[in-house]
Parts: C-alpha cells; sequence; structure tokens
C-alpha cells in the first residue's frame, strides 16, 4: 500500500544541511507570498526536508474547499484525499522517473529545470478538475539534492492525465515522457514567426481579426493565414488556447 514516504526518493533525501544551505532562506517566503497575490494560479511550496508543505497559497484553485492552513497541516495526505486515484499512482509514477532524470543533471544546471505534468483533483462538489502543475527548485543542497521547491498550479490546457515534460531554463528543448514505452524523448519548442507573435499578443489584448488587420496592416484574410498556421504548429483549435499555449510556454 503506497503512503506519503513515497513521494520522497531515496535519491533525493535532504539530510545534514551545512550553514552555507542554510544561508539561502533568509525571508524568500515573503517573496514567494507576494508573487502568489499577483497570479490567478496557486502556489505552493514542498520542503523536502521537513516531507511537507512549507508554503500554500489562498487560492481555492488547488485547495478543494480546504483552507491553506488546513493543506499545509495535510501535507503530502492532501494528495491521498484529493486526488483522483488513478492520478494518484501517475504522481508517484512522476515522482520516480523525475527524479531518475534529475540525478542525471549536472550539478551546476540542477536549479535550470521545471517539470510539468497534469493531474485530476476532487473539488468539494466531489467532481474533478484537470490541473497543471509546473514544479522548479527554490534550493539545492551542496550534495544537489532539490531541499525546497516551487509548486505552480493552474488549470490544464490537455484533456487527459499526464502530458508530463520537463524544461530547461534558456533551451528550445524539452523532454517529454511517453507512458506507453516508459521512457524519456526528446521535444523541439515550437518557435513562432515575428508575425505570429503580434498577431498572439494583439489577440491577447482582446483585439479581433478586423482590428489586428488595421494595426499591422495587413488583410483580414492574412491574419486569419497567420492564425491557422499557429493553430496547425502548436496544434490547438482556438485563439484562447493558443493564448494559453503561449503564455505558458513562454513562446511570446
Amino acid at each position: 500500500m503506497n503512503s506519503e514516504k513515497d513521494f520522497f526518493s531515496f535519491k533525493n533525501t535532504v539530510q545534514n544541511l551545512t550553514e552555507s544551505d542554510n544561508k539561502q532562506l533568509s525571508d524568500y517566503l515573503g517573496v514567494i507570498d507576494a508573487f502568489a497575490r499577483t497570479t490567478y494560479k496557486s502556489i505552493y511550496v514542498i520542503d523536502y526536508e521537513k516531507q511537507s508543505f512549507e508554503y500554500v497559497s489562498d487560492n481555492p484553485l488547488f485547495l478543494c474547499g480546504k483552507t491553506p492552513e488546513e493543506v499545509k497541516v495535510l501535507g503530502y495526505q492532501f494528495y491521498f484525499e484529493n486526488v483522483v486515484e488513478e492520478d494518484l499512482r501517475l504522481l508517484l509514477k512522476i515522482n520516480q522517473v523525475g527524479f531518475d532524470l534529475y540525478d542525471q543533471v549536472p550539478l551546476e544546471e540542477r536549479k535550470l529545470y521545471t517539470i510539468a505534468y497534469d493531474f485530476r483533483l476532487k473539488n468539494k462538489e466531489n467532481t474533478s478538475i484537470l490541473i497543471n502543475q509546473k514544479l522548479t527548485p527554490i534550493f539545492i543542497t551542496e550534495e544537489g539534492k532539490v531541499w525546497k521547491a516551487l509548486c505552480i498550479v493552474s488549470l490544464a490546457e490537455n484533456n487527459t492525465s499526464g502530458n508530463i515534460k520537463v524544461y530547461k531554463s534558456n533551451s528550445n528543448q524539452i523532454k517529454s515522457y511517453c507512458l506507453i514505452d516508459n521512457c524519456w524523448k526528446d521535444e523541439q519548442k515550437p518557435t513562432l514567426s515575428q508575425r505570429e507573435k503580434e498577431i498572439l499578443q494583439l489577440s491577447a489584448q482582446g483585439f479581433k481579426v478586423q482590428e489586428i488587420s488595421e494595426k499591422l496592416f495587413i488583410s483580414p484574410d492574412t491574419v486569419k493565414f497567420h492564425r491557422r498556421k499557429l493553430f496547425d504548429k502548436i496544434q490547438v483549435s482556438s485563439i484562447s488556447e493558443a493564448i494559453f499555449y503561449a503564455t505558458t510556454n513562454k513562446l511570446i
């Protein structure tokens, strides 16, 4: 039977913190709290030494009807109570393959990596919502273990659980985990043309096709042509999905 301990890999057991490790802390939670107040996304911090949640933002998306303090007290038990059972097994799988991959990353690069994946939470109405979670290291020990990690939760852009990807900062390379073949595969982040970026940025500001054509001095049909190319490139079916995908993946 699975337990909370299963989320804490022996490959990332944090012990014997040094003075240098502890100097990293300062008042970093104040910074995270300020960031949480500026976004609709849910924010929480995992402490791998204490094997608990150190910070949980006051955002209903992730809380499943609970208060931030209640979620902090529950810690990883929160997952056992609020994640759809099938996806709980998926989270344990992600935890395993994620740290296996992380263990292969050079020590000096470990802060540059972020893992993202989708899973279902049961809300207070006992229905499920599909969320996307991005986890990135905040503090690394001298041994290269993740000590504290920042988790950012938003509504998923996909329709199913999984979609496990690892991103490296300032790189177009993406690693995607295939749950069928049980292996990591290399992908290339899509590259948008300058015109596609302009149309996306104006669309995000609420401008319609006719208004965008006037601002860019091109015909409405040309705007529609570039939008269709963009949709095909990033495999979405609407401009709202395209905006969400592009902002989430830092394409604009």
